[in-house]
């Protein structure tokens, strides 16, 4: 899965990076715990309803779905994640797999792989738990990743219509099986978009669940470089670039 992950860009790199026509963000903060509820910048490509044009638009969302009939926003934290291989089935997220998805972009992110404390199996009897290790996860070129995403705009009750704080952008990130050389880590990792397949995946004229399952079945599986790093990360409390140092 993907429950924490590190975005520390400033805008005019994404700008610069997923060649995006329109911003509507002004400044982001370098990130290197981001955690289920946060805001987050998403890319996503929208057609203009009189020219027909499309255009790709830089803009942020909350990390965790919600679909746009919840009655709140209560199912967040549960729909951070949307498995690959049933994203198109799935009530929470069929609608907008046909016709809404988006890349979050990443520098990496976190999984905590659970090793044996020596001597556990022993001592099991007195309590010893198994041990688990934070490791980032990035590309081995330190160069951005592009997490295969949905999101969702759920208007909230509680406001009027006219109000432009009522529609509440969400996102949620695809995971898939990791590969065998990730998968001692952890058995579910994001799904990456590589860069050859970033228009493809957010073009909105492919909105039938066929060809949305061929695009997904088509992510190659990624290979990113593992670091061991320390216990800072385990508290969303903490935020610096020393999250990510080695261990």
């Amino acid at each position: 899965m993907c429950g924490r992950y590190v975005m520390a860009r400033d805008v005019g790199d994404l700008v610069a990076e997923f060649d995006v026509d329109e911003t509507y963000v002004d400044s982001l903060e370098p990130s290197y715990n981001i955690a289920p509820t946060d805001p987050v910048p998403i890319i996503l490509d929208r057609r203009d309803k009189v020219s027909g044009d499309h255009s790709r638009k830089l803009v942020t969302a909350r990390w965790g779905l919600v679909p746009p009939w919840s009655k709140d926003t209560k199912s967040a934290a549960r729909l951070i994640n949307a498995r690959r291989e049933t994203v198109t089935e799935k009530p929470s997220f069929r609608k907008a797999a046909a016709s809404k998805r988006a890349l979050v972009p990443a520098d990496g992110y976190y999984e905590w792989e659970k090793r044996e404390v020596p001597g556990a199996a022993e001592a099991a009897a007195k309590g010893v738990k198994i041990e688990k290790v934070p490791t980032f996860l990035h590309a081995s070129d330190c160069g951005v990743l592009a997490f295969a995403a949905l999101f969702e705009n759920w208007p909230d009750p509680a406001l009027p219509p006219d109000d432009p704080e009522r529609w509440v952008r969400t996102c949620t990130i695809l995971t898939g099986p990791a590969s065998d050389s990730l998968g001692y880590i952890h058995d579910r990792t994001p799904v990456i978009v590589p860069r050859a397949m970033w228009a493809d995946w957010l073009d909105p004229e492919t909105t039938g669940e066929a060809d949305v399952k061929a695009l997904i079945d088509a992510m190659p599986e990624p290979h990113l470089t593992p670091r061991i790093v320390g216990s800072l990360v385990n508290s969303v409390r903490n935020n610096g670039p020393e999250l990510i140092a080695p261990a």
